[in-house]
């Protein structure tokens, strides 16, 4: 008889040649190897994009549950609808009008698990390995690895501090299909990038949706965020202006709480099937419970008043931490001034890897995701992304603070002035 270890690196052996090519791409989120650090309560951790859930109604969501568990438990603990509740559906229409999102037939969304999941049936509707996606350079790290499971090609696209730039949409386009590339869809987050914060320009909105309709490429907007802008004027989403060349994709993740896992599809009505069936296939239905439960939320509650208070709390949070870094930073480091959203991109000189750095941040007391994370490619950033949404004001501003050091120290290192 070996040793537990030995069996266990035997067994581990004989089932590696049992793994599917696809499992090979599938791999841990830098960004969740980060949150396992930000538990550290001697740390800052400006790192997790998370909601500020002490804001909401804890003990009326409580009611709420408690209620729906005695009086429909037999309808909220049961299977339901693959598409989701007819009473959520409808719902979702209002939510979305808040942003001028309108005309939307509640039968063709499909609620799903969070907008991770819809993006999942995306890749699995549309993608096969090998094809290609264009995306945002940087862009969400959760959809990077979606787009790496399915063993489709992410490419960027160029943007600068207005977002994605049509001119170099085009100029990508032709180079990739000169290359024989298979071009399915654009992903892109148009308001408060993740992890950017920039917010693609209105008048850039609807020549990306002609570039992609003139190419036969759909677009996949994410837009988790939208609802929290707290400066400047609404823009409306890319779905406004070619519908049937959009597939939408929202989340009460930022709104109401990301546990809940619901967020939603509006699907074309020529695509609906396809997508509706695949999403069925991997979840078999949304969580009924989770359901009725922000069902009861937006019904009961004055879920509009709630959402003014988060962007309250946040461009607050925004402008301490802007305030910090413009007090704080040494020379040769620039960030980004989000309108809404939970981040601010940060810049240091080119030739600084900011990966080796997060060793040394947490060595100073605080937690950041360097940007690599966020890019198709493999290559060293010498970006990084901050999150202000769960951190207290005087947190953020000691983050900030403890932080400076570290980065004036890589461009001294580096030579860089």
């Amino acid at each position: 008889m070996g040793s537990e270890t030995e069996i266990a690196m035997t067994r581990a052996a004989a089932h590696e040649s049992l793994f599917s090519e696809r499992a090979s791409h599938i791999k841990q989120s830098a960004v969740r190897d980060v949150f396992e650090l930000s538990l550290d309560p001697t740390l800052v951790s400006l790192a997790g994009g998370n909601p500020y859930l002490q804001s909401l109604p804890l003990e009326k969501l409580g009611a709420m549950a408690s209620e729906l568990i005695a009086t429909q438990g037999m309808t909220a603990l049961q299977y339901g609808s693959g598409q989701g509740t007819e009473e959520l559906r409808l719902q979702i229409c209002e939510v979305m009008a808040e942003e001028g999102i309108t005309g939307v037939d509640p039968n063709n969304i499909v609620v799903t698990t969070g907008s991770q999941a819809a993006q999942d049936v995306a890749c699995k509707v549309f993608c096969n390995p090998g094809d290609t996606v264009l995306c945002e350079d940087p862009t969400y790290v959760g959809a990077l690895n979606t787009f790496e499971a399915y063993q489709v090609r992410a490419e960027p696209v160029a943007t600068d501090e207005h977002g994605l730039i049509p001119s170099a949409l085009r100029q990508r386009i032709d180079e990739l299909r000169s290359e024989g590339a298979r071009i399915k869809f654009l992903y892109t987050i148009p308001n408060f990038n993740n992890p950017s914060g920039i917010t693609l320009a209105a008048e850039r909105r609807a020549e990306i949706a002609e570039i992609c309709i003139a190419e036969n490429i759909l677009i996949l907007e994410d837009n988790p965020y939208g609802m929290l802008r707290y400066s400047g004027e609404p823009i409306k989403p890319l779905r406004a202006y070619h519908p049937d060349h959009v597939i939408y994709m929202g989340s009460f993740s930022k709104i109401l709480a990301p546990g809940l896992r619901i967020g939603w599809a509006v699907v074309p009505p020529h695509l609906f099937r396809r997508f509706y069936l695949a999403a069925e296939a991997v979840t078999l239905c949304p969580a009924t419970f989770n359901q009725m439960l922000i069902s009861k939320y937006l019904s009961e509650h004055d879920w509009r008043g709630q959402i003014q208070t988060y962007r309250e709390l946040y461009a607050g949070r925004c402008e301490a931490m802007l305030q910090a870094l413009d007090e704080y930073m040494p020379d040769g480091v620039g960030y980004t001034r989000p309108e809404g959203g939970f981040f601010i991109w940060v810049t240091l000189p080119e030739g600084i890897d900011t990966y080796p750095l997060l060793s040394k941040g947490i060595e100073a007391g605080v937690v950041f995701i360097p940007g690599a994370a966020f890019s198709p490619h493999d290559a060293p950033s010498h970006r990084l992304r901050l999150a202000f949404s769960a951190v207290p004001e005087d947190k953020i501003r000691e983050g900030i603070k403890r932080l400076a050091p570290v980065l004036a120290e890589a461009i001294a290192e580096n030579g860089v002035r």
